[in-house]
C-alpha cells in the first residue's frame, strides 16, 4: 500500500518545491524601476508602464531555457553633479567648475546594452559631460565665460545630448554651470573680481562725483530761484495786498450804499405793510361790526318768531288741553252715568226679577214681608239704642206709658220723625222765640243756616 502512495507523496513533494520557488522567485517591479529582463531568445523592460508588465520570475541563469538576467535602472529623473572639477580656458588659464546636470532614460534596451547598472551609467554620462565642457570650455576665455555661463549651459547641454542617444537617455533640462572660481594657488578669476571691482568703484566715485557735482549745481540752482521766487511772491503779495484792500475799501462803500439803499426800502416796506394792516384792521373791524349787527338782528328776529311759535304752541295747547278735559269730563260723567245707571238698575233688576218670582206666590210673600219687618225693627231698634246711648236726650212721656215716648224718640230716626221734626222747626221759627233762635243759628247773621 506504501508502494502505491509513493506516486503521489512525490508529486505533491514536487508541487510543494515548485511553489515554494514560484514565490521566492518572483519578482514586482518597484514603482521608479524598470528591470531590463534578458531571456534565452529575447530581452523584454518590466516595470510601470512598460512592455513585459510589472510582475516577472527570475530564475537563475544556470537554469537552462529558463535562466534569465536582469538589468536594473531608474525609471525616474535622477541627477548628476560635478563638484571641483578642474578645467582650462583658450589661454590655459586654470579654474574649477561646478556642473548639475538632470537626465531621465528614454530607451531601457539601448541603456541595458550599455551598461551593467544605474552606478556604471552615471560613470559613464559623468565621462560623457566632462569631455563635453572641455571641448567647449578650452575655445573661451575665463572673462567669456564669466560673463555667458547661462550660455555655456546650454552649448553643454547641446553637446551632450549628441552622444547621450547612444546610451537611450535625454537631458531633462538645461545643463547648469553652478559656480566657476580659482584653482589651487591660482588668482586669476580674484584678480579679474577684482579689476571688475576697481572699475565698478571707479565707476561709481566717477559717477557719485558727477551726481554731487549736479546735485550742488541744482542745489545753488535752487536757491537762486528760490530767492527770486521769494521776491516775486513778495512783490505779488505787496501788489495783491493793495487791490485787495482798495477792493475791500470799495466793497465797503458800496456795501454801506447798498445797506442804506435796503433800509430805505425796508423801511417803505415797512410804512406799506403797516398802511395795508391798518386798513385791513378797519375793513375787519367794520366787517365784524356788521355781522355782530346783523347777527342782533337775526337773533331778534329769531326771538320774536320763537316767542311768536311759543305763544302758539301754549294757545294750541290749552285748547287741545281743554278739548280734552272736556271729552274727558264727557266721558267720565258718561262712564258715571253709566255705572250709576248700572248701580241703580242692579236692584232694581234683582228687586224686578224677585218681585215677579214673589209675585206668583202669596204665601212666600207674607212669608217675606214679615222677615223683613222683623229685621228691619231689630237694626232699628239697635241703632236707636246706640244713638241714644251717646246722645244726650231726656224723653219726657207725656203718655200714659213709657215706652211709647221711646217710641216717639225713635221717630225722630225716622224720615217720618225727620219730616216731623222739620214742621215743628218751621212752626217755631213763626214764632218771636223761635225767630230769636233762628237768628242765632245762622252764622254771621245771613239768615243761611
Amino acid at each position: 500500500m506504501f508502494e502505491a502512495l509513493v506516486p503521489f507523496v512525490v508529486a505533491a513533494v514536487g508541487i510543494t518545491v515548485l511553489c515554494v520557488a514560484c514565490s521566492r522567485f518572483r519578482i514586482v517591479v518597484p514603482t521608479n524601476d524598470v528591470h531590463v529582463v534578458q531571456h534565452a531568445a529575447k530581452t523584454l523592460s518590466y516595470g510601470k508602464d512598460q512592455q513585459g508588465g510589472n510582475v516577472y520570475y527570475h530564475w537563475p541563469a544556470w537554469i537552462p531555457h529558463y535562466g534569465v538576467r536582469v538589468t536594473t535602472l531608474p525609471s525616474s529623473v535622477f541627477s548628476l553633479r560635478l563638484a571641483d572639477y578642474p578645467a582650462y580656458d583658450k589661454g590655459r588659464v586654470p579654474f574649477l567648475l561646478d556642473v548639475l546636470g538632470f537626465f531621465r532614460i528614454t530607451d531601457f534596451s539601448t541603456a541595458s546594452s550599455r551598461v551593467n547598472d544605474e552606478d556604471d551609467l552615471k560613470d559613464q554620462l559623468e565621462g560623457i559631460l566632462k569631455g563635453a565642457m572641455r571641448a567647449i570650455l578650452a575655445s573661451s576665455e575665463i572673462e567669456e565665460i564669466l560673463e555667458g555661463r547661462s550660455q555655456f549651459g546650454e552649448r553643454f547641454t547641446e553637446e551632450v545630448s549628441k552622444q547621450l542617444t547612444q546610451w537611450g537617455v535625454d537631458t531633462v533640462k538645461a545643463i547648469e554651470l553652478m559656480d566657476i572660481r580659482d584653482a589651487e594657488n591660482s588668482k586669476v578669476i580674484a584678480n579679474i573680481m577684482a579689476k571688475k571691482s576697481s572699475l565698478i568703484e571707479r565707476q561709481s566715485r566717477v559717477e557719485v562725483a558727477d551726481n554731487m557735482q549736479i546735485a550742488k549745481v541744482a542745489e545753488i540752482e535752487a536757491n537762486q530761484t528760490v530767492l527770486v521766487r521769494a521776491q516775486q511772491q513778495e512783490e505779488i503779495v505787496g501788489i495783491r495786498t493793495a487791490e485787495r484792500e482798495q477792493l475791500v475799501g470799495i466793497r465797503r462803500q458800496q456795501a454801506a450804499q447798498e445797506v442804506a439803499v435796503e433800509e430805505a426800502k425796508t423801511a417803505q416796506n415797512n410804512m406799506a405793510v403797516q398802511q395795508v394792516e391798518t386798513v385791513r384792521q378797519a375793513e375787519i373791524t367794520r366787517d365784524a361790526q356788521v355781522v355782530a349787527a346783523e347777527q342782533a338782528k337775526q337773533v331778534t328776529i329769531i326771538a320774536a318768531e320763537a316767542s311768536r311759535q311759543r305763544q302758539i304752541a301754549e294757545a294750541q295747547g290749552q285748547l287741545e288741553s281743554q278739548r280734552m278735559a272736556a271729552e274727558a269730563r264727557q266721558l267720565t260723567g258718561a262712564a258715571e252715568g253709566a255705572a250709576e245707571q248700572a248701580v241703580l238698575m242692579a236692584p232694581v233688576n234683582s228687586q224686578i226679577a224677585l218681585a215677579k218670582e214673589i209675585g206668583e206666590n202669596q204665601g212666600y210673600q207674607q212669608y217675606l214681608l214679615r222677615l223683613k219687618e222683623i229685621e228691619a225693627g231689630q237694626a232699628v231698634g239697635i241703632e236707636a239704642a246706640a244713638a241714644l246711648g251717646k246722645a244726650d236726650v231726656k224723653v219726657v212721656a207725656t203718655t200714659g206709658q213709657p215706652m211709647d215716648g221711646v217710641k216717639s224718640v225713635m221717630d225722630l230716626m225716622t224720615p217720618k220723625g225727620a219730616t216731623q221734626l222739620g214742621a215743628a222747626l218751621e212752626s217755631l221759627a213763626q214764632t218771636p222765640i223761635g225767630e230769636k233762635i233762628s237768628s242765632i243759628l245762622r252764622p254771621n247773621g245771613s239768615g243761611n243756616a
